[in-house]
Order: structure tokens, then C-alpha cells, then sequence
């Protein structure tokens, strides 16, 4: 068991410790530009390669995105409840606890936990979190309607593409399928080094609270994550992808939005970093509890 887990997390905290260690040595990394790479080519590109080689119902694909909006409502109530009567700014911090790192940290975990099936439900997670963060997180953060950055985000896109090739039985060339996985496999060693720079940029600051609503974050979500898999009976890869995805840290897009929008920025950051730390703790447990 211990060979599994380090399988499975030494991936993710090398790559990431690699993206910390050159932001921290001086070296320059563009994050504009490797977030432009990874949000406009590389996951619409990995997306589209995953759901069209899906090897499983549309229905069964859907039915999994209703769970992961299901998690994302219930994150929302939850979150807003305890910051109502903890008297704190809903929208400075209901963004971090309501969107986890679906992305950077959880598709990478799905994968090299349960292989290809794991992949492509993280991606319907990732989907349904990232629809929902740019435009009801948009929202909260800057108080302006979001729909036009929706329309403007590829892997909507990409979702539709495969989804609408996939149901009609069109077969993608090879070339283009050649294409796009290698584009795509760009993805998650990039969002896993962008996560690691990221991270060297923020410092702790009002650590108490950050602390506090890290350990929410991640508590709520694992209990969010498995009161849902044992709602809707879910086994296996099902069952591990949701609560993994779940029980993810803080998203590093809410220390972005915070700082766009000046929303207690230096609060979001701590949590971010925080609840990353603190994930790298928990993980063995959790994947202990899930395989």
C-alpha cells in the first residue's frame, strides 16, 4: 500500500516542489503565459482527447457532472452558512471554500490514482467547478455579472466538441487525435509547476483565520464528498474520484479573483497556501480511506 500512495503523491508534490524551488531560486516562469497555455490549448485540448476516447455512457458522464454541482450547491450553503454566523464578508472568503482545487491538484490525483476512468470524471468535476467559478465566483468576487467570461473560456467549448462528436458517432481522424493528446499531455505536469510558482509567491499572513477556514475547507469537503458517494451509492472509481475531488484544497483562481477584485487578498492567499500544506498531510490518509 505504502508503493501505491507514493505512486500516486510523488508525482504531484516533485513536480510541484520543482515550480516552487524555481520560483524561489530567482529563475523567471511567466505564470500569465503558462496559465494561457493551460487554460486555451492544453485542458480544452486534454478535455477533448479524454471525452472523445471515453469508454463509458454519456449518461453516466452527466450523471456524474450532476453530482459535482450537487457538491458545489452544498459547498455554497454550507460555506455561507458558518461565515453568516461567524460574522465574516461572504464575499471576501465563500470563494475559497466553495471551489476546491479541482484542477491543479485533483485531476492530476484522479489519474494517477485510478488511471484513465479516474481522468475523465475529474474532468466532468473540474468542468462543472470551473463553469461555476467563472461565473457565480466571478460574481461574488466582483458583483458584476460573469457571463461574457463564460463564453470567452475554451473548454466549454472543448466539453460541447467531444460530447456532440461522441453522441453522433463521428470518428476523429487520427492525425487530429495525435494532435490534441499531445497538446493536452501538456496539461498536468504544467498545472502542477504553476501550482508549486504560485505558491512561492504567497506569504501567510492573519494566520488564525486563514488556518481556520483551511481546515473548513478541507473538512467540509471530504464530508460533502462522502455523504454524496454514499447518497448516490457510489463504488469504486466513482467513489474515489468525488470524494478526492471534494476534499481538495483552496483553488489558486480565488487568491487570483481576491487580488483582481480586492477582496481580502492576503486572507485568500493563507488559505490557499495553508490548505495546500495542509493536503499534502492528509493525502496519505485520504487515499488510504478511498482505495
Amino acid at each position: 500500500m505504502f508503493d501505491i500512495l507514493l505512486n500516486i503523491i510523488a508525482p504531484v508534490i516533485i513536480t510541484a516542489g520543482l515550480g516552487f524551488y524555481w520560483a524561489k531560486s530567482g529563475r523567471a516562469f511567466s505564470t500569465e503565459t503558462v496559465t494561457g497555455l493551460v487554460t486555451n490549448i492544453g485542458a480544452p485540448l486534454l478535455i477533448f482527447t479524454t471525452l472523445d476516447n471515453l469508454d463509458m455512457q454519456l449518461s453516466a458522464f452527466f450523471g456524474f457532472a450532476m453530482i459535482a454541482a450537487i457538491a458545489a450547491v452544498s459547498f455554497c450553503v454550507i460555506g455561507f452558512a458558518i461565515l453568516f454566523l461567524l460574522k465574516l464578508n461572504i464575499r471576501d472568503y465563500l470563494p475559497g471554500l466553495m471551489f476546491p482545487n479541482a484542477g491543479n491538484m485533483g485531476i492530476p490525483l484522479c489519474y494517477f490514482a485510478f488511471g484513465e476512468p479516474g481522468l475523465a470524471l475529474a474532468i466532468a468535476v473540474f468542468t462543472v467547478f470551473s463553469m461555476t467559478q467563472f461565473t457565480f465566483g466571478v460574481w461574488l468576487s466582483s458583483g458584476t455579472n460573469s457571463i461574457l467570461q463564460l463564453a470567452k473560456t475554451p473548454l466549454i467549448y472543448a466539453v460541447a466538441l467531444a460530447l456532440i462528436t461522441k453522441s453522433l458517432g463521428v470518428e476523429i481522424p487520427q492525425w487530429i487525435n495525435n494532435t490534441t493528446g499531445l497538446l493536452g499531455s501538456l496539461t498536468i505536469p504544467l498545472m502542477l509547476l504553476a501550482l508549486g510558482v504560485s505558491l512561492a509567491s504567497l506569504s501567510i499572513s492573519h494566520i488564525k483565520l486563514a488556518t481556520g477556514l483551511s481546515l473548513l475547507r478541507l473538512g467540509m469537503g471530504f464530508a460533502v464528498g462522502y455523504g454524496l458517494a454514499l447518497l448516490f451509492n457510489l463504488e469504486g472509481v466513482e467513489r474515489g474520484v468525488i470524494i478526492l475531488e471534494c476534499s481538495m484544497p483552496v483553488a489558486v483562481f480565488n487568491y487570483l479573483f481576491s487580488l483582481r477584485y480586492k477582496r481580502a487578498h492576503s486572507h485568500v492567499a493563507g488559505m490557499v497556501l495553508i490548505s495546500t500544506l495542509l493536503s499534502f498531510v492528509t493525502l496519505p490518509a485520504l487515499l488510504l480511506f478511498i482505495l
